[in-house]
């Protein structure tokens, strides 16, 4: 059996199997909760009484934090390293305003007000620290891997890993949200409700028992920093702005999101209220598609 990373002083070598499971599930916390929020979060919202467009507010003030975090994170982190500091604390936001965000209006409770827009406020708040954490988890953990070897096929094998557990997480999720949706009754609001609630739960807790394998497997990459690009000159920020494989990756890149999230986000709505398919239809048929 493989030991935690780091124990082999020579980075050039391949990545035994173990350290590259440890790695693989550093990211399931992230990926449980991302599909959880893509899939649910907007039934979630409108079901507790938001209409359409706020709860469109609500998802897109945490899409605009996500890009804006991931840029300032992934700067943060080349500028000062310490990349399972910055994985934990973004795991520790994700969890935490997560289960704040479908556990109810939390700034509702403390200024005693139930209006729609403090509910708007509230919700969007917390929408945005999550997507704070999720970024820097993200790019913490996809940044670690050319710090923790040099070996290319390695490498590759990491990220394979990563992506893997994506699909894990991904089938976790509509598994848990199968057992909730058939085991617990949906005949009253509040009832719906709680059914969300525990989905919510049930993956941060998942999630949460795979980042303590990957910080428990994984070291600190001891790699140097100019090890890790290669002894090459720090590239300027708007260096990718001047190569047009940089605009054919983004475009394809963002309309595939586009497709996947507008589906994923959509296709509940179209289940429930056009096919008008029992409950449990929410997790079935994302988990035939997956």
């Amino acid at each position: 059996m493989d030991g935690p990373m780091g124990d082999d002083d020579s980075y050039s070598k391949s990545v035994g199997r173990w350290s590259v499971f440890y790695y693989g599930a550093g990211h399931m916390l992230n990926d449980i909760t991302s599909a959880c929020w893509f899939t649910y979060l907007l039934l979630f919202l409108t079901d507790i009484g938001l209409s359409p467009r706020d709860a469109a507010v609500v998802m897109l003030s945490g899409q605009v934090a996500d890009g804006l975090a991931t840029i300032f994170s992934g700067e943060l982190i080349d500028r000062f390293g310490h990349f399972k500091v910055w994985h934990l604390a973004g795991s520790i936001l994700v969890a935490i305003s997560f289960s704040s965000v479908f556990g109810g209006c939390i700034p509702c409770n403390i200024f005693g007000s139930d209006s729609l827009t403090m509910e708007t406020i509230g919700y969007s708040v917390f929408a945005a620290i999550f997507n704070v954490g999720w970024a820097a988890t993200q790019v913490s953990h996809m940044s670690m891997i050319n710090c923790i070897t040099l070996n290319s096929t390695s490498r590759v094998v990491l990220a394979s890993c990563r992506n893997a557990f994506t699909m894990v997480a991904n089938l976790s999720l509509y598994a848990v949200a199968g057992i909730v949706f058939t085991t617990t009754s949906s005949n009253t609001h509040d009832d719906i409700e709680n059914q969300y609630r525990w989905i919510a739960y049930l993956s941060i807790a998942v999630g949460c028992c795979f980042v303590g394998i990957f910080h428990l497997g994984t070291r600190e990459p001891r790699l140097k920093a100019n090890a890790c690009v290669g002894n090459q000159a720090r590239i300027s920020w708007d260096y990718w702005f001047k190569k047009v494989l940089y605009y054919q990756v983004a475009l394809v890149y963002v309309l595939t999101r586009l497709v996947v999230n507008v589906s994923q986000a959509y296709l509940a709505f179209y289940v429930i209220n056009d096919l008008r398919m029992i409950q449990s239809a929410k997790a079935l048929v994302y988990s035939e598609i997956f």
